[in-house]
C-alpha cells in the first residue's frame, strides 16, 4: 500500500515540480520559525527542512512528509529572502555578473514507520551582468519578494540567469532526482 505524501511547503514552484513528476501529494504548510543558529549553510537548510517536515508530520504521522529549504550562498554568506525592495536590489546587485551557490536541504519523514532522511543538493548558478535600471525594473515587478537570493528562475528571473552547473529543479526549490531516489527508499515508486 502506498502511503500518502504531504509537502510541507507553500512554494508554488515546489508544488509544480511534484505535479509534473506525477507524485500524488497534499500540501500542509508549516508555520515554524525559519531562523537557526547554524553556522554552515548545509546545517541551516537541513535544520529548517527537518523542522518544517517535523511540524507537519505531527499532524500527519502516517504520511510521508517532505520538507525543504533553499538558500543562496555568495562570498560565504547566506542570502535568504529579501525583507524590502531595497534589500532585493542590494542582493541582486551583489549577484549580478557573478557565480553563486544555491543549496537546498530536503527532509523526508514517516513518523509512524520511524523513518527519516535529510540531505542537501548544490547547484552553481551564474547571473548575467545587470544595470541598476534592470535591477530596479526586476524588483518593481514584485517577483523577487519572498524568493531566496531575490530571483525566481521560473519567471522573469529566467532572463537574468545564464548558466547552471547542477540540477535545474534544485534552483526551483526541490531537487527532483535526489528526492525521487530517496522517496524510493521509503517505498514510493516515482514514475
Amino acid at each position: 500500500m502506498t502511503n500518502s505524501i504531504v509537502l510541507a511547503s507553500a512554494s508554488q514552484g515546489r508544488q509544480e515540480l511534484m505535479r509534473r513528476a506525477g507524485i500524488p501529494f497534499h500540501v500542509d504548510i508549516s508555520n515554524c520559525s525559519e531562523t537557526t543558529e547554524a553556522r554552515q549553510p548545509e546545517e541551516h537548510v537541513t535544520t529548517l527542512a527537518l523542522r518544517k517536515a517535523t511540524d507537519v508530520s505531527s499532524r500527519h504521522p502516517d504520511a510521508i512528509v517532505i520538507g525543504a529549504d533553499t538558500v543562496i550562498i555568495c562570498d560565504g554568506e547566506i542570502l535568504g529572502k529579501p525583507d524590502s525592495a531595497g534589500h532585493a536590489e542590494a542582493m541582486l546587485g551583489r549577484l549580478a555578473g557573478r557565480h553563486h551557490m544555491l543549496i537546498t536541504g530536503i527532509a523526508i519523514l514517516h513518523a509512524s514507520a520511524n523513518r527519516r532522511y535529510s540531505g542537501v543538493e548544490y547547484t552553481k548558478v551564474h547571473m548575467r551582468p545587470l544595470t541598476t535600471m534592470q535591477i530596479r525594473a526586476y524588483v518593481a515587478s514584485g517577483e523577487p519578494m519572498g524568493k531566496s537570493g531575490s530571483y525566481d528562475i521560473q519567471g522573469l528571473g529566467s532572463t537574468i540567469i545564464d548558466e547552471l552547473q547542477g540540477d535545474f529543479t534544485n534552483v526551483v526549490g526541490l531537487p527532483m532526482a535526489h528526492l525521487a531516489r530517496e522517496l524510493e527508499s521509503f517505498g514510493v515508486c516515482v514514475p
